[in-house]
């Protein structure tokens, strides 16, 4: 069994591409292809035809939850790949807002309506609960806090009328791939934690050999105390590729680089990696 990983869209970029604050990446497994988030703008599209994949062989449009950064190519790529169905958790459609100490509210949700996607040829199938795509990939539905170190960053929120609450971000999504060489997990961003997302691909298979994590881990402003956490479960899992990207941040990305060597990359915009 392959499994290849394109990277569209990331933070930072390999030459000849866009790099656009968001992630976007593209799995080719049990023949079948499948979009795991569209980025910001419209950078996922443009290095799509760079990296020379037709938009329109895509088969599934996966949504990792409803933040602009992960949505809001969505209505450029449903242009170019005409109607698709598109996998997300109901929650995507919240009022989404990020309110930090000492700074405005400011909306950080998904951009358009779902009107104006499904006018453009979107036909959603929200659900809670995991999604089967394949014989071998599944969606992780919601995922459960089980860890005792990994939170929700508190200045996400949901608008309610005029008043801010907490997001629990229950549509944090991911992607399983149950390979006969080890569990892939293709994360958005991990809000409700990286290692709580591998613990809900294990429950959902039943496997307890994880051989690769690759996407967003959202450590970008977790203390040191909860990457060192994350650095060290990874590793008793044995992870055997860790390619992280967009909500990581340089220090947990230097900390999980030390700790596992030539196992671990920068997955940015135009990586391809195949599996095993």
């Amino acid at each position: 069994m392959q499994i290849k990983l394109t990277t569209f869209n990331e933070n930072t970029a390999a030459a000849s591409v866009l790099a656009e604050f968001g992630l976007s990446i593209l799995v080719e497994v049990d023949g079948q292809r499948i979009l795991m988030d569209t980025g910001r703008w419209s950078a996922a599209a443009v290095n799509a035809e760079v990296l020379g994949i037709d938009l329109r062989t895509v088969d599934w449009i996966v949504i990792s939850h409803g933040h602009y950064d992960h949505t809001g190519g969505l209505l450029e790529i449903l242009r170019r790949t005409g109607p698709k169905e598109v996998i997300a958790h109901p929650d995507i459609f919240q009022l989404k807002y990020v309110k930090r100490q000492g700074e405005n509210e400011r909306y950080c949700g998904l951009p358009f309506t779902r009107e104006a996607l499904e006018s453009a040829g979107a036909r959603f199938r929200l659900s809670r609960e995991s999604v089967r795509l394949s014989e071998h990939v599944m969606t992780t539905g919601e995922v459960p806090m089980v860890t005792d170190y990994e939170q929700i960053e508190p200045d996400l929120h949901i608008k309610k009328g005029d008043v801010l609450i907490p997001d629990p971000l229950a549509d944090d999504l991911s992607l399983v791939i149950d390979a006969d060489f080890g569990l892939v997990l293709v994360s958005g961003c991990a809000h409700r934690g990286i290692i709580n997302h591998v613990k809900r691909a294990m429950a959902l298979t039943g496997k307890d050999k994880v051989y690769a994590v690759i996407g967003g881990t959202h450590l970008l402003r977790s203390k040191e105390d909860r990457v060192l956490a994350t650095a060290a479960d990874l590793m008793a899992l044995d992870v055997q590729k860790l390619g992280v990207s967009h909500c990581t941040g340089f220090y947990a990305s230097v900390q999980l680089a030390q700790e596992f060597g030539d196992r671990f990359f920068l997955n940015n915009s135009g990586t391809t990696v195949t599996l095993p």
